[in-house]
């Protein structure tokens, strides 16, 4: 039975900003408005609601719900809420139950195909999420999972591809057909984010997420987003990109020894390009498509940035690199694709011994 005494108990009106009603008679609607929010809280997760007899039917999925058939998530039945937040966005204080950033995700309108303590099925009319969804509890504390029920749509993201390679080569003389990114020495990796969670593979696909723990919060930034990145990490050695820092970052044996690195050399993630983006394969797409769909991401953050590009004047990006202290650039065709695992004359190595 829809009761808010639960919800009541965990909060202080006096302290936080959530909507908290006077006791007695709970609304009633017509049981299909449903919304998700996004909670920033200790861990990043959406909180997925379903008005149900003058209530919010509430479900914490840590990973949000999965886009595509054949993937079962972790849904954790919690208290219900009140019918005030489905419109509920704002900063509930540190300290506080559920203290972090609320923001709503998506909201709309549900038809229930299906409704108990043991199974809920429901078809949702979003702006963002379209699709038929079943709740199954697991009869293990308040864990339920939740899986996707329709056929979804899009490509389920890759766990990693080859990365594609360049040749050394001098400057292009069809200049105005290329772009040029700064070549920074690193160390290639990829980046995978997939339900607000972000893990890392070198160039072999060897994970290394472990080894770099102040990178993980670029899961966090990037939310819902599903991408696969292909990148460059760093380290620096007093605010500079240093060789030893990198070698020393990248030879740890254990998290904690990684961890104890994170202040004296700090990594920096430069990714570059985009491979796979919210169930849709990039590799065919031209560089310069694949660049305005990485700068559109907005992956800005105090361990993770994209580095500029300049398209044209090689000459001068090379000039520049080299009285910076980096060895020369890459320079990329504007009109080629990403090709995994290939050593392609598309990108091109230029430095100074080759200017």
């Amino acid at each position: 039975m829809a009761d808010l005494g639960e919800y009541r108990r965990k909060r202080d009106p006096a302290c936080t900003p959530e909507p908290m009603p006077d006791s007695g008679l709970l609304p009633r609607g017509e049981d299909d408005v449903f919304v998700i929010q996004e909670h920033h809280a200790r861990r990043l997760h959406w909180d997925v609601r379903f008005e149900r007899e003058g209530v919010l039917v509430s479900w914490a999925v840590p990973k949000g719900l999965p886009p595509r058939p054949g993937t079962q998530r972790l849904a954790v039945h919690t208290e219900d809420h009140p019918l005030e937040y489905a419109s509920f966005e704002g900063e509930i204080p540190a300290g506080e139950y559920g203290g972090g950033t609320m923001t709503i995700w998506d909201r709309g309108t549900y038809e229930t195909l299906h409704w108990n303590d043991h199974k809920v099925e429901v078809r949702l009319r979003g702006s963002r999420v379209r699709g038929t969804y079943v709740f199954v509890n697991r009869h293990a504390d308040r864990d339920w999972v939740v899986l996707r029920a329709d056929k979804g749509t899009g490509e389920d993201l890759p766990e990693f591809v080859p990365p594609m390679l360049a040749r050394k080569g001098s400057l292009p003389q069809d200049d105005s057909e290329w772009a040029y990114e700064f070549l920074w020495q690193g160390e290639r990796a990829q980046a995978r984010v997939e339900g607000g969670r972000a893990e890392f593979r070198n160039a072999e696909g060897e994970d290394v997420t472990w080894a770099y723990p102040e990178l993980k919060g670029l899961g966090g930034q990037l939310g819902a987003t599903e991408v696969l990145l292909d990148g460059e990490l760093i380290a620096l050695d007093g605010g500079k990109p240093g060789e030893e820092a990198l070698r020393r970052r990248a030879e740890v044996s254990d998290s904690r020894q990684a961890k104890r690195l994170t202040d004296r050399f700090p990594v920096l993630y430069l990714p570059f390009d985009v491979l796979h983006l919210d169930g849709k394969s990039c590799l065919d797409d031209p560089y310069p498509r694949r660049r305005r769909r990485l700068e559109r991401l907005r992956v800005e953050g105090d361990c993770w940035r994209v580095p500029k590009h300049y398209v044209g004047g090689g000459a001068d990006v090379l000039t520049a690199a080299l009285a910076n202290g980096l060895a020369g650039i890459t320079a990329k065709r504007l009109d080629s694709v990403y090709e995994p695992g290939r050593r392609s004359p598309s990108w091109r190595i230029v430095t100074r011994t080759r200017r």
